[in-house]
């Protein structure tokens, strides 16, 4: 899913880490978006213009000449770069040394776990990882600060000693789909989502619908009692049902209501079999609300099309939408990694500040 990230770890080639530090006004990407430059291409984009090419000539010439301090470039997107976005962009060069690359390399075993990466824009190369408890997993230790937020996305931050520090939060996906059926809409589905920060439990009876290569956020689980996997999803996970039998949807469906800590749930279908279902379900004693919620039809309104490519590109969005929601969200959260009840864990005792 992370391009960037697979390449670093699997390509030994010198090659520059770009990342947007900070975005004031309108960018082509946000915070935290990133890329891997190396004298012979790039893997993933900031977002492309004349912002991503000036970028990838600094990179370049940050190779060519053997020059490993990181350094935080401002571009103002108007007349001088040929945008039109109208904001301001700060992006984030590193040189990927071997020590950044073992770096990489822990947070990419990590993807399923929340990280946060620092790294310094000032003075010696310096550049830590962390876990969600705040402890140290890789990186110079000793030279990062103690305390940082937690409730910002990609930011700067300036220790109280005045050195600058990009704080990158490397979150596990939050978002969380049990799908259930594996017919031609199912695999479209899990192909639209295939490179979209998700995981994917992929839930049907029969074993052989499953295609031989799946991607790598997706679980298969070939079983004889799908709803157990109702309850095995975490909590606030989204739902999707489309199997083969509209007997076993409706079974699904039951057990999903009865979930009070369930997410987005759509069902495949008509306006009246999303009828048919409402009756049974108020039969069995749903509340209204929780039947309310059920999204049937799928899909963008607007969208017409029933091809299978074209139903997964709609639900697609509709995931996003959720996601993208949830998400922020969690951002919001007034949460940080440090507390002064935490041992220490380095000498070092500087504070650090968001710019």
């Amino acid at each position: 899913m992370s391009d960037w990230l697979t390449a670093i770890e699997n390509d030994a080639q010198a090659s520059v880490l770009v990342t947007v530090a900070l975005v004031e006004g309108s960018g082509p990407r946000e915070a935290g978006a990133k890329m891997r430059v190396s004298l012979d291409g790039q893997m993933d984009t900031i977002g492309g213009g004349h912002l991503e090419l000036r970028a990838v000539e600094i990179a370049k010439t940050m190779l060519a000449t053997g020059d490993t301090q990181a350094r935080l470039e401002r571009f103002a997107l108007g007349p001088s770069l040929g945008q039109c976005c109208g904001g301001v962009v700060h992006l984030a060069f590193e040189y990927v040394d071997a020590s950044l690359h073992a770096l990489l390399a822990t947070l990419r075993e990590r993807r399923q776990q929340d990280s946060w990466r620092l790294t310094a824009l000032d003075g010696e190369p310096a550049s830590a990882l962390f876990d969600a408890a705040g402890s140290l997993i890789a990186g110079s230790g000793e030279q990062a600060p103690d305390t940082f937020s937690r409730e910002r996305s990609t930011h700067v931050a300036q220790g109280s000693e005045g050195r600058r520090w990009l704080v990158d939060p490397c979150l596990a996906p939050r978002a969380h789909l049990t799908l259930f059926g594996a017919g031609h809409v199912g695999a479209a589905i899990v192909r639209a989502l295939a490179h979209l920060p998700c995981n994917i439990t992929w839930v049907d009876e029969r074993e052989d619908m499953f295609p031989a290569q799946i991607p790598d956020n997706v679980r298969i689980a070939a079983t004889d009692t799908p709803e157990e996997f109702v309850a095995m999803a975490p909590p606030g996970g989204s739902f999707l049902v489309m199997t083969h039998s509209h007997a076993l949807d409706q079974r699904l469906t039951q057990a999903i209501m009865e979930r009070e800590d369930a997410g987005w749930f759509g069902l495949i279908g008509s306006h009246t079999k999303r009828k048919q279902f409402e009756h049974r379900l108020r039969a069995r004693g749903v509340p209204d609300e929780r039947i309310a919620a059920m999204v049937c039809p799928i899909g963008m309104p607007g969208i017409r099309n029933k091809a299978p490519a074209v139903i997964a590109a709609s639900v697609a969005c509709q995931l996003l939408m959720v996601w993208e929601e949830a998400a922020a969200a969690v951002l919001a959260a007034p949460l940080r990694l440090a507390s002064a009840s935490a041992p220490p864990r380095r000498r070092t005792r500087a504070a650090i500040h968001p710019l």
